[in-house]
């Protein structure tokens, strides 16, 4: 309730002022008349009880000017001012001065604050010379009222400014957080289609060479052709799934499903090495110990990567050696014994670049080029890297 308010109140500020004043200045209009004619003002310039309320409706009007505290404070002065050159006596409405004060010390900088409390110190000290005697014991009473009220207005002060950070500080907070937010969504979306690339390109051109082999086989080797089919079949339906399972991810699930299929990794390096199209054989040096995932993930795209290269580009009969070696690093040896420096340039390839951002992004290094003697080699070392 309190909430809505404040709300209400920023939105109205000059209606939000007269209601705030409303209650004091009925307060001093209705006392304005008794104290009228308990103090008759001696100068005469006054001289009925709506003289009275005239004086104290001009010194709280001012009020009302919430978005001029500055302006308010000195007019509701000069009036004070007037009032005591006139000789009036001091009415109720006088402690206008008080609330000026505080809007002052509240809204306004330190020096305009002092500034205002000073000049309500001369005004105390102006309304006591109209005793007969002013003692420091009677201006220290007064001045009381007035140091209590520009201090409550400066912790008000400090108090609004405190809050105003608290609240500025959880909005960038907030933003910081959502652009944290985006920035991870797209990191995570640039990931999954790199994995795509890597999914497509090995798969389609396993299912392109098959292809070819079966389109050869099938008048001269019609059983070796089916068996290309099948193994073109099987590829493909390996394929989908994977494009599936992340091309899920980039959607929008209005459910909130979350794909908790697990990502490739060490455990799978022998499946995907007898699995490849490539004859090829796999040896593991070493102990892997227990590698993060996404490491792990990377070292099965770098092997798959290079065999998709060497049954591209090896030529026929090529055959692939893997090797994984365990130590202080990872070390990646893809070889295999193809055309090498004969085979033709491919100038859509991206499977090199991919490779080497994987093994950039922890903090190794990769070379790939022909062997001396015929044939390609792609070698990666990762540094080893701790299960979180």
């Amino acid at each position: 309730m309190f909430g809505k308010v404040r709300a209400w109140s920023r939105r109205h500020e000059k209606l939000a002022g007269a209601f705030r004043v409303a209650p004091l200045a009925a307060l001093c209009l209705i006392l304005a008349i008794p104290y009228a004619s308990a103090n008759p003002p001696s100068s005469g310039l006054y001289p009925s009880v709506s003289g009275y309320l005239i004086l104290s409706a001009l010194l709280l009007v001012p009020l009302t000017w919430r978005d001029r505290p500055l302006s308010a404070f000195a007019v509701i002065s000069l009036i004070s001012f007037g009032q005591w050159l006139a000789d009036v006596p001091t009415l109720p409405a006088n402690l206008a001065v008080l609330v000026a004060l505080w809007t002052v010390a509240y809204t306004c900088s330190f020096r305009w604050a002092l500034a205002a409390g000073l000049v309500a110190e001369l005004g105390v000290f102006l309304a006591l010379v109209d005793w007969s005697s002013v003692t420091l014991g009677m201006f220290f009473s007064g001045s009381i009222f007035v140091v209590t009220v520009w201090l409550t207005g400066l912790y008000a002060s400090t108090r609004r400014r405190y809050l105003e950070g608290l609240e500025e500080r959880a909005e960038r907070a907030e933003r910081e957080r959502d652009q944290q937010a985006r920035m991870a969504a797209a990191a995570e979306r640039a990931r999954i289609a790199r994995e795509l690339h890597d999914v497509v390109a090995h798969n389609v051109s396993v299912m392109v060479v098959q292809a070819d082999g079966a389109g050869f086989a099938m008048d001269s080797d019609p059983e070796q052709a089916r068996l290309a089919v099948r193994n073109i079949s099987k590829t493909g339906r390996a394929a989908l799934a994977e494009m599936r399972r992340l091309v899920g991810v980039l959607r929008e699930n209005e459910s909130g499903a979350t794909d908790y299929t697990p990502q490739p990794g060490l455990g799978q390096l022998d499946d995907l090495v007898r699995g490849s199209a490539v004859p090829a054989s796999l040896r593991v040096g070493g102990v892997p110990g227990e590698l993060p995932e996404g490491q792990q993930l990377a070292v099965y795209r770098i092997v798959q990567e290079a065999l998709t290269n060497a049954l591209k580009h090896g030529g026929p009969g090529v055959h692939a050696t893997v090797e994984i070696d365990y130590g202080s690093e990872v070390v990646v040896r893809v070889t295999d014994d193809g055309r090498g420096a004969a085979a033709p340039l491919s100038a859509d390839g991206h499977g090199l670049i991919g490779m080497r951002e994987r093994v950039g992004m922890y903090g190794g290094a990769m070379s790939a080029g022909p062997r001396q003697g015929g044939g390609f080699e792609v070698l990666a070392r990762l540094p080893m890297v701790k299960a979180a």
